[in-house]
C-alpha cells in the first residue's frame, strides 16, 4: 500500500533552523502553487542551501540590498530573483530573522496540475523534465517577482504553501557541490537530492562567462 503524502502545512518553526538542516529536510515535501487556472502540486526532489554572509555563493554574502531584502526577513517566505535577464528562481527563506539564508528549489516531480505546467513548459520532452532545474520549476509554476516575499506558512488561499509530503529515507538523500557556483563557494557540498529520482537535474560545474570583445 502506497502511503499518501501528509497534507499538513509546514509550520514556521520548520524554517526557523540553520539552512543546512532545512535544505535536506525539504526533500519529499509538497510545494503547493495556486494560480487562476488551478492548483499545482510538486514533490521536491532537489535543493541547494545558501548561507548568507558566510557563503560566497549567496546573494546576501556582501550584505543587504533591495534585491535580497526578503532573505533578511522572517523565515518561511519566498525569495524570488530574476537571473540572466530571462529566468526566475524560487527560494525559501530560513534561519532566524536578520541572518540571511535560503534554499533554492532546484527540481521536483509535478503530481497535480500537469496540464497547466505543460502549457508553460511546452519544450519539455516528457513530464520528468517539467520542473527539472530551477528556471524550469519557476516557469512551470508561473513564479515571478510578484511572489517575492510571499508567506508560505500562511495557509488558506496563499499562492504558495509547503506541505509535509513524504520525505525519503535518509539513506536515499545525497549531497554534493552546488550547480554553477564558482569561486570560494564552489567546494561547499550544499546541493541535496533524492538518489535515483529521474526529475533531478544534471550537475554542471561553474563556467566563467567571457566578456564580449
Amino acid at each position: 500500500m502506497i502511503e499518501r503524502p501528509d497534507r499538513t502545512p509546514l509550520p514556521r518553526d520548520f524554517f526557523n533552523r540553520p539552512v543546512l538542516e532545512v535544505a535536506p529536510d525539504l526533500l519529499g515535501r509538497t510545494l503547493l502553487r495556486r494560480t487562476a487556472e488551478g492548483t499545482i502540486e510538486l514533490r521536491l526532489t532537489e535543493v541547494e542551501a545558501y548561507a548568507g554572509d558566510i557563503d560566497p555563493g549567496s546573494h546576501a554574502y556582501r550584505g543587504r540590498t533591495a534585491r535580497n531584502d526578503v532573505m533578511f526577513g522572517p523565515p518561511g517566505h519566498a525569495y524570488v530573483y530574476f537571473t540572466y535577464g530571462m529566468w526566475h528562481c524560487l527560494n525559501l527563506v530560513c534561519g532566524p530573522e536578520g541572518r540571511a539564508s535560503g534554499v533554492l528549489l532546484r527540481a521536483g516531480e509535478i503530481q497535480e496540475g500537469q496540464d497547466q505546467v505543460r502549457r508553460r513548459r511546452f519544450s519539455a520532452r516528457n513530464d520528468r523534465e517539467l520542473a527539472k532545474g530551477p528556471a524550469r520549476l519557476a516557469t512551470g509554476l508561473d513564479v515571478d517577482r510578484s511572489l517575492n516575499g510571499t508567506d508560505v506558512c500562511r495557509g488558506g488561499d496563499a499562492p504558495l504553501s509547503v506541505l509535509m509530503g513524504t520525505p525519503p529515507p535518509s539513506d536515499q538523500v545525497r549531497n554534493g557541490p552546488r550547480t554553477g557556483v564558482g569561486g570560494d563557494g564552489a567546494p561547499h557540498p550544499w546541493r541535496f537530492w533524492i538518489d535515483g529520482d529521474p526529475t533531478v537535474s544534471p550537475y554542471r560545474a561553474h563556467t566563467p562567462r567571457r566578456r564580449a570583445t
